[in-house]
């Protein structure tokens, strides 16, 4: 018999509707529940393409054993993080403080006023590797809970005060400067790997927002450090099997140094934020391998993404049937040399070759994850072509793994961003079309009349959670880059909107500093409020880049001094921890170049030498410049008001700081006024 889960819209907790443990949801009425039968909750956070959350649930969860004790003994609450990033942040926030270390499936114990007083991760169903086993833990607590109650309680108390004194890290009075950045550059330098790309060790993950930061420090300084930087991690990571050859897209992060082996998962944040990356990178070099990466990923996020209602879904799992029922990670996407000469026949030495697949395989049980090993050599293009193809189709045989079609708010703000500047950049109109399916969907589902946003949606159903201030920075982000491409001013709107929205109920009017939850959300035990960008932008720098970029668009100086007294927090943590605040040092290195504000005015939309025009100023790799394209009498966007057609020409004006040049008619000479 299905519990309480099987009306949610999340497929994470869908997972869990026909446990026989007697789940519910994040309610208030689960804790009256614990606080009427005078027992303590289980809370379990996970998500759907969590690996060791599904291990869990099929050891444990699945038990009917360990789900009558569980029943028997507490209320147990079931959340997924990705709908609900307040509570996980507070009760991992507690974790981490505690353990020293966190992680999913995140497993607490709380009281029933959702104090905590006992935490852990993954626990095995029996005793290994100086581990307790999950009913070891359970009768440990229930133990504790009934025999040492007042001492339980006392923790929880302690527990929630010294939450409440930590401080968030104290944010400077003003945004960094040039001093400040460099330092960040510098930090930066020391953490990069530079015979592999990349910061830091293994685990190795994408660092998406730090090359963003790079790619704008150095359009703005000529930094050629910074460049290189970037340009050598794109390049190590796209020839990695982090990279997925065949299709397209990237895993969530390199379980090595060298980014060979992944963890299989596929995210949709990562990927439209590296979608963005390559993008711009080749925005800055023209480099052909930044080219197919860029659309090789937009494409994998359309094809293997999209959803019905015109949405993103937020993964595909790590694991799937490996064709004897078993579901194994990476099942979908590993080769053996055998199964290259099935696919090919006398192509499989040279799809072996070019791919890196052994005979001892580079992955488990003599499989070989594909990568891009050869530097040296020429391969006949059209037959490396073939071979992928006829992988491809064969690998699309295989059972896939799983997709969590959840629509996350803030992770499709990104995607549009993403396919919007891909398409204008490379001539794609069918991406510029899905950036703008999704975005629609953000307003008919999850913008209500109040301008208020829901953080998830499921088959076009609205989910139960208010959106965070990363739902509100990301989408409103989206919009702004819809509205620099498409030339329709609404998307400005929709943006300001959303930033006002910030502006009321998520900013501290005294210190300017911004709360990851509204201020009318639900209590919890802290109000969340993270800066640090992690494996997205945080909320908080998120929002930053979009009220600056508002403030280009509109002139208005309450989302300018927002943006600037948000960006102290950078000035704070960028010299100290840059691998952790890369997008809000991307956000300075706007602030610092103006942002550049561009209006480009022609006769109509299908003009050719507006159009041209308008891509010039789109290609400009200005740190977070907005550009505004329209008719002279058009009322679409503020920054062509007062502009004019120049002899009947149409005409680019390129303003920063107050200060605007003369118009140009020429793309030759925008390119140069952008430079």
């Amino acid at each position: 018999m299905p519990n309480r889960l099987a009306h949610e819209t999340s497929p994470y907790l869908l997972q869990h509707a026909d446990n026989p443990v007697d789940w519910w949801p994040w309610t208030g009425e689960a804790f009256e529940e614990a606080r009427r039968r005078g027992v303590p909750v289980l809370l379990s956070v996970g998500y759907s393409s969590c690996h060791w959350c599904h291990v869990m649930a099929h050891e444990s969860f699945e038990d009917q054993a360990t789900a009558d004790y569980l029943n028997e003994h507490f209320v147990s609450v079931k959340v997924d993080r990705e709908e609900r990033p307040d509570v996980d942040a507070v009760y991992m926030e507690a974790v981490q403080a505690a353990t020293g270390h966190g992680g999913w499936p995140m497993t607490v114990f709380l009281t029933p006023d959702a104090e905590p007083f006992y935490f852990g991760t993954y626990y095995p169903p029996a005793p290994r590797h100086g581990m307790p086993s999950f009913r070891q833990v359970l009768e440990g607590v229930q133990q504790a809970w009934t025999t040492r109650h007042d001492e339980v309680s006392e923790v929880a108390g302690k527990i929630v005060r010294d939450l409440a004194q930590r401080e968030i890290v104290r944010q400077a009075a003003e945004a960094p400067g040039e001093q400040e950045l460099a330092q960040a550059l510098l930090g930066l330098t020391r953490e990069y790997d530079p015979q592999r790309g990349g910061f830091g060790g293994a685990p190795k993950f994408p660092a998406s927002m730090v090359l963003e930061f790079l790619l704008r420090h150095h359009a703005r300084t000529g930094a050629e450090g910074a460049l290189q930087m970037a340009v050598d991690t794109c390049e190590r990571m796209a020839r990695g099997g982090i990279y997925d050859q065949l299709g397209g897209g990237f895993a969530r992060y390199s379980v090595d140094r060298d980014w060979i082996v992944p963890h299989f998962e596929k995210m949709l944040y990562d990927n439209a934020l590296l979608c963005r990356v390559y993008a711009h990178l080749w925005r800055a070099t023209g480099s052909d391998l930044a080219r197919r990466v860029a659309l090789e990923t937009a494409d994998f996020l359309v094809r293997e993404l999209r959803t019905a209602e015109g949405g993103f879904a937020s993964a595909l799992d790590a694991d799937s049937d490996d064709g004897t029922g078993r579901h194994v990670e990476g099942a979908y996407y590993v080769w053996t040399p055998a199964q290259l000469r099935d696919v090919l026949g006398d192509d499989a030495e040279l799809a072996a070759r070019y791919f890196g697949v052994t005979e001892e395989g580079t992955f488990e049980h003599g499989q070989s994850v594909l990568q891009l090993p050869q530097t040296e050599g020429v391969f006949d293009a059209e037959k490396i072509a073939s071979v992928r193809r006829r992988l491809f189709d064969a690998r699309a045989r295989r059972p896939a793994p799983g997709r969590d079609d959840k629509i996350v708010a803030a992770w499709n703000g990104l995607a549009v961003a993403a396919l919007a500047e891909t398409g204008a950049y490379f001539g794609r109109p069918d991406l510029v079309e899905a950036a703008l399916g999704a975005a629609d969907l953000l307003v008919r589902v999850h913008l209500d009349e109040h301008a208020r946003l829901a953080r998830t949606s499921k088959d076009g159903r609205v989910g139960p959670n208010a959106g965070v201030l990363e739902d509100y920075g990301d989408v409103a982000e989206g919009f702004l880059a819809l509205a620099s491409v498409t030339g329709e001013g609404v998307w400005l709107d929709f943006a300001g909107l959303l930033l006002d929205q910030v502006l009321a109920r998520f900013t501290d009017p005294e210190t300017g500093a911004l709360f990851d939850t509204a201020s009318d959300a639900e209590r919890l035990i802290r109000r969340p409020q993270d800066p640090t960008d992690n494996a997205a932008p945080s909320g908080w720098t998120a929002a930053a880049g979009a009220l600056l970029g508002y403030a280009a668009h509109t002139g208005s100086e309450a989302h300018r001094v927002a943006a600037e007294r948000a960006l102290g927090v950078v000035k704070t943590l960028g010299p100290r921890v840059p691998r952790f605040i890369g997008w809000g040092l991307a956000v300075a290195e706007a602030l610092l170049d103006g942002p550049r504000e561009v209006a480009v005015v022609g006769p109509g939309p299908d003009d050719e030498r507006t159009a041209a025009l308008h891509r010039t100023a789109l290609l400009g790799a200005a740190p977070g410049a907005v550009v505004a394209c329209g008719t002279p009498d058009g009322d679409e966007f503020p920054l062509l008001a007062g502009r004019t057609l120049i002899d009947g020409a149409p005409a680019a004006y390129v303003c920063r700081g107050f200060v605007c040049d003369l118009p140009v008619t020429d793309p030759e000479a925008l390119r140069a006024r952008l430079a």
